[in-house]
């Protein structure tokens, strides 16, 4: 009697995750066709999620050709989603943003280094013993590529109606050692016109809270869940003052940190909140006119 319940509550547990998953998937299907079509030639900002497995990595290109990426994921991947990502013809990247130094962030940015022209960097200077960390100071000196340390809110102008905003961290952490440095995480926010990106890097419940009780304007089109979906990051809170339309959650297969978290999911499920995840879908690329954000299935 005690097995046939056991069955059907695990028969129960895979047709309700199932439900769900279509469920969401669904919701995204809407959301993104109702989107009309883009006039030929208008201008695009382009912003890809990439597939490198348990780490984050997001590839931007601005409406002027601005090639902008935030971290690099936990090995070499990065490069051949570059490569599939990127114009053939280009290997340059104007602005290269570091979160913070865990190795699934970092590590391929050291390839990145190797391989292609890197105009400008940016980090929080955050102490950190890693030996890679360490790999890829080195490289930047190396190239004498400008490096610029983060220790105020400020905003990049990039192009007309474009803009990308340092809101935390939002002083000077320069050589510092923190407890949980997920809690280090560069927060940006992408704004073309009507249409903006929030990227959290790992940054956790704390953070968020600071970012609230601030009041800075935190709604965005499109949120990049903080730290892989983990139940640490994506507080209620937090969810309701971005208010986005999309979630997107950078996370590995069958990763061995239970991410993302089901109390996460559960969270977003509550607010009705479409995902995306790497892990189901790949790379995701997503493309805004300025006024509707959609989705590009192509390279």
């Amino acid at each position: 009697m005690y097995k046939h319940k056991r069955i059907l509550f695990i028969s129960l547990f895979i047709i309700s995750v199932s439900i769900s998953y279509w469920y969401f998937h669904n919701q995204i299907f809407f959301l993104l066709q109702n989107i009309s079509p883009t006039v030929e030639g208008e201008k695009l900002l382009s912003v890809s999620f990439l597939d490198v497995g348990q780490g984050d990595s997001i590839y931007i290109k601005t409406p002027d050709q601005t090639d902008i990426l935030i971290d690099g994921g936990p090995d070499n991947k990065v490069l051949s989603e570059l490569g599939e990502t990127m114009d053939f013809w280009d290997h340059q990247i104007d602005i290269m943003i570091l979160t913070h130094p865990h190795a699934d962030h970092i590590v391929g940015l050291i390839e990145v280094l190797k391989r292609y022209e890197v105009q400008s960097v940016y980090y929080t200077g955050v102490i950190y013993p890693s030996r890679e960390y360490v790999i890829w100071l080195s490289l930047i000196e190396e190239q004498d590529i400008p490096l610029f340390v983060v220790t105020k809110e400020f905003e990049l102008r990039l192009a007309d109606k474009t803009e990308l905003d340092f809101l935390y961290p939002n002083r000077d952490i320069t050589h510092e050692r923190f407890e949980e440095v997920n809690n280090s995480s560069i927060v940006t926010k992408l704004i073309y016109d009507q249409t903006s990106f929030l990227f959290t890097g790992d940054a956790e419940k704390e953070v968020e809270a600071e970012l609230i009780e601030r009041d800075i304007n935190l709604q965005a089109t499109v949120l990049k869940l903080g730290h892989h979906g983990s139940n640490s990051s994506s507080s209620e809170a937090f969810l309701q003052a971005v208010n986005p339309k999309l979630a997107i959650i950078q996370v590995g297969t069958n990763n061995s940190f239970g991410h993302p978290h089901l109390i996460t999911l559960k969270r977003l499920e509550r607010i009705g909140m479409p995902i995306l995840r790497n892990d189901f879908e790949g790379t995701i690329k997503l493309e805004s006119d300025g006024i509707n954000i959609y989705r590009n299935y192509s390279n």
